[in-house]
């Protein structure tokens, strides 16, 4: 039943008359009017204790004043009451406040790192407040706490804590982890973590919400100790890096000159804020401490060519004078179908643009590919079947408003943390969730269930919940009739999928299976999430088209709170598709088939059409394997490191080695960069300017804050200077004038361009005209292909099955500390805190194999083998291990299946067989003393 909508209230505050909804606070009306109100405990995102009572007003209500000053934060307005916030008596009683706190307070104003940044000390300024005099009353014992600096990032020093709370309730409201609570009593009271224990051995996941809610210098950054004052340090608002939430943060810089009068300039961490679109003032560890790559030791500063064997430094003329030269004569010689070209997810919208001009046009392929391929290439393919578009159909925002979410194959906390808070507060409120995963990630464990399936078994269970929606009934015929086609197929491809036949194949019980199909079908609004353990099987279009089946039959389609939701992984992987970094489509999805498609792109790149080619090309694994083959002599891969993150890494390395010429563009000798002829330095996304797509399809701004670090370029300019050198300058002045021109080209975008997004914020794609809002959610109002089709899709093994020479199945992933393959987080601060990786088995096998926490195995499959140590836990299914790939001393992906979906070409990561044999433990090897145990 909706909610009795709520009367409108009118009040007048310091004489200026405002009218509010009923159950306003008195805080809250002020704001309104721009009435300032001093406050330490309030927070608009928490709930509210009240307990500071610095905010006390007078307030006089019909005709007559309340007897006591009550606290703004937590009174609600009525009808006709008048409101005082200057009073006298008000002021007197804030100082009288102000000065209790003080009086047991460390009188280290002028060393402590908030200064100028501390709201206790902005008060007491403004209150004339003041710590108090020797001998006086409140001049008496104060606390004398050690400081906790037991882990990388914060500093505890609860000396400086006013007890307000805030850090208590954010890290139990916002988080969900309810890591900190007060400890003791009266004069003793503090706030502590768990067990009075150090943050380092708690659950803590260190995403540092308490940093962001601290009003004094209670909690503080580590990083940015001894780095300069507030006023000191510039801002500038940009976009994360990492995941492809997509949430947005300030840079903090800071500047100072050195001897020679020149300024230094030094990201020394992010500061959240709560008008971010996305994430408001939440961000993970990653996020908010994982920025010091910027600054590392390892960044690349100058060009490098190889000779003899050995990189040696170059300047960026003769760097580029050599590429160009090389790549020219190679073209020369075999044409364009020599050329493999890898654009980047970490990369900008502008500048995966321009390298995929670069590629079609200069070199003359359609050989360009990038890591999508590896993630969300069977949703791009499946969805765009289904729907007529391969993205994300409704925003983040629409987690609030579904009343059933079905996860299946993502580990959200850890691969998309600040996403999955959202989750975790819907669950909390009640929301039923379902989770399908071999794992029992934190998700799963605080699901209404989760059905642990048997890895591979994706397809088998969804069918039959495809059978239980149509033979009781469940579908919305209506819908099915007016808006999709091809039911009748899909019904007669699932008559025998019934739930005891995905019993016997999956090994969830067959009542679980009907159970999670009538919820999901008779919900108002339900909802699927979904991410790699999905996509990453050679039935991964199959299997997105199989969750799409579902969302048709339901009608879960095109509304709020609904929709078929692929969380992509990295930051900008969905706009590096929209650029058209895929062998098969030129920007915005527009196939390199179509003579219409290509004619205008010719246009407007100033070619002849016949110059560019109709043929697609090849994926990054097809053009590995023509590398290994000899048919590709060269490559060009910007911001990617296959050597880790590709399956069956010998292969990658080998097919490198057999080029001809290797160019690179990173910010650090990677394991890939080891390989090429030339390396050029490139930015991060904090010496450049130009945007990202998250996940929800939200292009938002990147932003610089520094200068390039020592000589390095972002990747536009190289791809400029590239291509100037081979004949064919570029037109582009700067990033905003190659957004204008993906403006002209690509439909979904038409309405998109720097000022815009620096005026308007954030716009969701599609956005066809200079003055369309953006789309948030997609098939408001129809399929973009016509109607959504229902396809059949039958059940097909793993391509690898367990056999008596390799008896387990090995499946991979991500860990919440670090990324991708590390190139970034570990070279920050995260890397103390997850230093090695582990090999989790469950118990049941490590007895068979005689095996305990922390002993040595090598793991084995038909294409190689890793040596690792073990972690037994029953939180994955037995006959199952699992480990992630971001540890090049584990490189797990030496052993991974190449085998292949027929449609989008995605390798089967998620399982292939192995076995594992223990062994000694390496010489001197102590294992970690901290093991990062999240739930």
């Amino acid at each position: 039943m909706d909610p009795k909508p709520k009367q409108p209230v009118t009040v007048t505050i310091d004489g200026q008359e405002v009218t509010v909804p009923e159950g306003t606070t008195v805080l809250e009306a002020a704001q309104r009017v721009g009435i300032p109100i001093p406050t330490l405990c309030h927070d608009p995102e928490l709930s509210n204790p009240g307990s500071c009572r610095l905010c006390v007003v007078e307030i006089e209500l019909n005709g007559r004043k309340m007897r006591n000053l009550p606290p703004s934060c937590v009174t609600t307005v009525s009808n006709g009451m008048v409101v005082q916030t200057l009073t006298e008596t008000v002021r007197k009683t804030r100082k009288k406040i102000l000065e209790l706190l003080l009086a047991n307070h460390p009188k280290d104003c002028l060393r402590c790192e908030r200064t100028g940044n501390c709201r206790l000390q902005s008060y007491a300024y403004e209150y004339g407040a003041d710590f108090p005099q020797s001998g006086s009353a409140l001049d008496g014992e104060r606390q004398n706490y050690a400081v906790d600096d037991s882990n990388p990032f914060i500093l505890r020093d609860m000396n400086k804590c006013i007890l307000c709370g805030k850090c208590v309730r954010a890290c139990g409201e916002v988080q969900g982890r309810f890591v900190l609570d007060y400890a003791h009593r009266g004069f003793a009271t503090r706030v502590a973590p768990e067990m009075d224990r150090e943050l380092r051995d708690t659950a803590c996941v260190y995403c540092g919400s308490c940093v962001s809610v601290c009003p004094t210098g209670a909690i503080i950054e580590k990083n940015k100790v001894g780095k300069g004052r507030a006023w000191d340090i510039g801002k500038v608002r940009t976009t994360c890096p990492y995941c492809g939430t997509g949430c947005n943060f300030d840079l903090e810089i800071a500047r100072r000159s050195d001897s020679k009068g020149q300024t230094r300039e030094e990201v020394i961490g992010v500061a959240s804020s709560i008008d971010a679109p996305v994430n408001g003032r939440a961000l993970c560890v990653k996020g908010r401490f994982g920025t010091d790559f910027i600054h590392h030791r390892d960044r690349l500063t100058t060009p490098l060519i190889k000779k003899d064997g050995q990189f040696v430094e170059a300047s960026w003329e003769e760097a580029i004078a050599f590429a160009a030269s090389r790549l020219g004569d190679i073209h020369a010689e075999y044409g364009g179908d020599a050329f493999g070209v890898l654009a980047s997810a970490k990369a900008t919208n502008e500048e995966n643009y321009l390298l995929n001009r670069f590629a079609r046009t200069i070199l003359g392929t359609n050989n360009i590919d990038h890591c999508a391929r590896l993630c969300h290439s069977s949703t791009v393919a499946g969805l765009a079947a289904s729907f007529g578009s391969g993205a994300m159909t409704n925003p983040i925002e629409d987690i609030a408003k579904t009343d059933f979410m079905l996860v299946i194959g993502s580990n959200t906390t850890e691969s998309h943390p600040v996403l999955a808070l959202s989750m975790l507060r819907a669950i909390r409120q009640g929301t039923p969730c379902v989770v399908i995963d071999p794992r029992k990630t934190e998700l799963a464990a605080l699901a209404h269930k989760h059905l642990p399936l048997k890895p591979g078994s994706d397809l088998a269970l969804l069918n039959a919940m495809a059978h239980v929606i149509i033979t009781e009934g469940l579908y919305k015929e209506d819908f099915i009739k007016t808006y999709t086609e091809g039911f009748e197929t899909l019904c007669e491809a699932v008559t025998e999928t019934t739930p005891e036949w995905a019993e016997s194949i999956c090994g969830i019980d067959a009542d679980l299976i009907r159970d999670t199909a009538r919820r999901y079908a008779r919900a108002q609004r339900g909802s699927i999430y979904y991410t790699m353990g999905v996509t990453q099987k050679h039935t991964g279009t199959h299997n997105v088209m199989a969750i799409a089946n579902l969302a048709l039959l339901t009608g879960h389609i095109g509304r709020e709170g609904t929709g078929v939701n692929p969380l992509r992984g990295q930051n900008n992987v969905q706009g590096a598709c929209d650029m058209g970094a895929l062998p098969n489509v030129l920007p915005g999805y527009q196939p390199v088939t179509d003579a219409g498609v290509r004619e205008k792109f010719a246009r407007t790149w100033d070619v002849k059409i016949d110059s560019l080619s109709e043929r697609p090309g090849l994926t990054v694994g097809e053009m590995l394997q023509g590398a290994h083959e000899g048919r590709l002599k060269s490559m060009l891969i910007m911001g990617e490191n296959p050597v880790v993150s590709d399956p069956d890494s010998q292969h990658v390395i080998e097919a490198l080695e057999r080029l001809d010429f290797l160019v690179v563009m990173d910010l650090f000798l990677t394991d890939t960069a080891r390989h090429a002829d030339v390396i050029f330095p490139a930015c991060s996304f904090a010496e450049k300017e130009g945007t990202f797509t998250n996940t929800e399809r939200r292009v938002q701004r990147v932003r610089q804050g520094i200068q390039p670090v020592g000589d390095s370029r972002p990747d536009w300019q190289i791809i400029g200077d590239l291509a100037a050198a081979m004949g064919s300058p570029f037109p582009y002045r700067d990033p905003a004038s190659i957004m204008d021109e993906i403006a002209e080209t690509t439909p979904s975008y038409g309405g998109i361009s720097h000022h815009r997004l620096d005026k308007e914020g954030p716009l969701c794609w599609p956005c066809p005209a200079k003055d369309h809002p953006g789309t948030p959610r997609l098939h408001m109002n129809g399929f973009v292909r016509g109607k959504g089709k229902f396809h059949a899709v039958p059940y097909l093994p793993p391509a690898e099955q367990p056999d008596d020479e390799y008896p387990l199945i090995l499946s991979t992933g991500r860990r919440l500390f670090h990324y991708h393959t590390g190139t970034m987080s570990r070279r920050s601060g995260l890397e103390e805190v997850y230093p090695e990786e582990h090999l989790e088995i469950h118990p049941d096998d490590a007895d068979d194999l005689g095996l305990k926490d922390h002993d040595w195995v090598r793991l084995s499959t038909r294409r190689g083998a890793i040596e690792i140590a073990v972690w037994m836990t029953d939180r994955i299914v037995a006959g199952m291990v699992f480990t992630s790939f971001h540890f090049v001393e584990a490189m797990v992906n030496k052993l991974t299946n190449a085998a292949t979906d027929p449609i989008a070409k995605i390798p089967e990561l998620k399982v292939c067989a192995c076995k594992i044999e223990k062994i000694d433990c390496p010489e001197g090897y102590v294992p970690p003393a901290h093991k990062r145990v999240l739930w």
